[in-house]
């Protein structure tokens, strides 16, 4: 069947993506309750016994909740980067030692068929990362919760054949919006999360440069953005900036707070 994932949730609620390959099945974040996780991936037909591995990108709250009564009920490895294990070992609970792995940032493994490659991000994290997945020639890459793109990440993003990319608030919205000031400025800034605008510009370089045809706009604020906002200054960025694109050369889709994406198999 070859590289194919779902993102169960995705937004400041809750993260979790089901990444599949023909031999391994991975969770990346655990950012729900166990239970809901269960929930959404029995939606996509997977149940907990078939999981490998869990991949953790940081230890925010909506990216570890559920990660250490998942892992006890199915008994699975969990990697993660050392600074990211001590700053989360007192959320996720007593685990055995064979079940805490550490993948260092920009570290590479191979579990099985599917090749795991970790790269560093920007975000108000001790040790943040997003992923990188490759199997049968093809490469999934997701990139949450960074406060900007920078030429290393960047890097990490070209030639992604699906990308699951930021695009966190509407500028207008959350300057407007009944968060502090202090809480506006940390989403704003470069540690924080990107905005609509941000997450056009850098597609148009990855359009440009790279084979990237399908982008999934996630971990979007339910306070400050729309899904259909998203999407319309994303295709406005591009646009300005000449890139015009018909729905078999490009497509934007959809991630939800609340329910899985369909399985979407990875390919150029």
């Amino acid at each position: 069947m070859g590289l194919r994932f779902t993102v169960l949730a995705s937004g400041s609620t809750g993260n979790a993506t089901v990444v599949s390959s023909d031999a391994a099945t991975v969770l990346i974040d655990a950012g729900l309750s166990g239970k809901k996780i269960e929930e959404l991936m029995k939606e996509r037909e997977v149940s907990g016994a078939e999981l490998d591995a869990i991949f953790v990108t940081h230890e925010h709250s909506d990216h570890i909740k559920g990660l250490g009564a998942l892992a006890r009920k199915y008994e699975l490895p969990i990697y993660a980067n050392e600074k990211t294990w001590g700053a989360m070992a007192k959320h996720v609970g007593e685990l055995p030692d064979a079940q805490r792995r550490v993948l260092p940032t920009g570290g590479v493994m191979e579990l099985f068929d599917l090749r795991i490659e970790s790269y560093a991000i920007s975000h108000d994290a001790v040790e943040p990362v997003g992923y990188c997945f490759r199997s049968d020639g093809r490469k999934l890459t997701l990139a949450t919760d960074l406060g900007y793109v920078s030429d290393k990440v960047m890097e990490q993003l070209l030639q992604s054949d699906v990308l699951v990319l930021e695009s966190n608030h509407d500028v207008d919205m959350l300057r407007m919006g009944r968060y502090p000031w202090n809480i506006k400025r940390r989403i704003l800034g470069d540690t924080g999360h990107l905005s609509n605008e941000a997450a056009g510009e850098a597609l148009c370089r990855l359009l440009a440069e790279g084979r990237t045809r399908r982008v999934y706009l996630a971990h979007l604020s339910q306070e400050h953005n729309l899904m259909d906002l998203a999407k319309l200054t994303v295709n406005t960025v591009l646009e300005d900036n000449g890139l015009f694109y018909q729905k078999n050369e490009f497509e934007l889709c959809e991630t939800y707070y609340d329910r899985p994406t369909p399985w979407d198999l990875v390919k150029a």
